[in-house]
C-alpha cells in the first residue's frame, strides 16, 4: 500500500470524540506491518508498491478507479508536490525560526487537503475533510505577520535569502494546485479551495518576511 493521499482518505475516520492531533509529519515509520493512530485516521501500511497501478489506473479515496490522468489525480497530486516543495523550505537556509513550526503544521493540513481532495462529493461514508478551522489559522498567521512587513511600493520578484526564494517557489505550486482543484467545477471541495487560496496568501508573506526587507522589488522597463 502507497501512502498516497487517495489511500489515506479510504480510511474511515474515528468517532468526533476522539482527539485530533494537530502537529507532527503525517506518516512516519512506514514500513511493513505500521499501523498507528494519525489524527483522525487508522494508517495501517504494510507495502510500499501494489501493483494496482501498472494498467495507467488508480484508486480515488472512495476507491473508484480512474486513469492516473483523470483531473482530480492532477488536483491532489500537485498538493502533494507542493508538500515536498515545504520539506525544502523547512530546511532553507535562513529560514526565520518562527516558520518552521508553522510549515510543519501546513504539511499535515495538506495531507488533510489532499484527503479530501481525493474523495468526489457524495456517499454514506464519514470523510476526513478541511475544515474553516484550518483556514482560520491561515488568516491569523497572515495578520501576524504581514503587520511586521513595510507596505509594498511594488511588486515582488522572487528571490532574496534561499529560504525567502523557495517560499516563492512554494507559493507558485500552491497556486497551481488551487487552479488545479478549481478545475474540478462542482466537485470540487469549497473547504479546500478556500485553504489552498489562503495558504498562497501566506506563503507571499512569509517569503517577504524571510527577506527582512531586504527584497528584490520590480522595476517597470528597467531594461528598456
Amino acid at each position: 500500500m502507497t501512502t498516497d493521499p487517495e489511500r489515506r482518505a479510504s480510511y474511515r475516520p474515528a468517532p468526533r470524540h476522539v482527539a485530533r492531533r494537530r502537529s507532527g509529519p503525517a506518516v512516519s515509520g512506514c514500513g511493513a506491518g505500521t499501523r498507528r493512530r494519525l489524527g483522525s485516521v487508522t494508517v495501517n501500511l504494510t507495502r510500499i508498491y501494489t501493483k494496482l497501478g501498472d494498467d495507467g489506473e488508480t484508486h480515488l479515496g472512495d476507491m473508484s478507479r480512474v486513469p492516473k490522468t483523470d483531473p482530480r489525480i492532477e488536483a491532489y497530486g500537485t498538493v502533494d508536490e507542493l508538500n515536498a516543495q515545504l520539506g525544502v523550505a523547512r530546511n532553507a537556509e535562513a529560514l526565520p525560526a518562527a516558520y518552521a513550526p508553522w510549515l510543519a503544521q501546513i504539511q499535515n493540513d495538506l495531507f488533510d487537503v489532499g484527503a479530501d481532495v481525493s474523495v468526489p462529493p457524495g456517499g454514506t461514508k464519514e470523510r476526513l475533510r478541511v475544515t474553516a478551522s484550518q483556514t482560520a489559522w491561515l488568516e491569523a498567521r497572515c495578520d501576524e505577520v504581514n503587520a511586521t512587513l513595510a507596505p509594498l511600493k511594488s511588486f515582488v520578484l522572487p528571490g532574496g535569502t534561499p529560504a525567502a526564494a523557495q517560499l516563492h517557489v512554494c507559493r507558485t505550486v500552491c497556486r497551481r494546485a488551487e487552479r488545479r482543484v478549481v478545475a474540478l467545477g462542482g466537485a470540487a471541495s469549497p473547504e479546500a479551495v478556500r485553504y489552498l487560496n489562503r495558504l498562497s496568501d501566506l506563503l507571499f508573506i512569509l517569503s517577504r518576511g524571510a527577506n527582512a526587507g531586504d527584497e528584490p522589488l520590480w522595476r517597470p522597463g528597467a531594461s528598456q
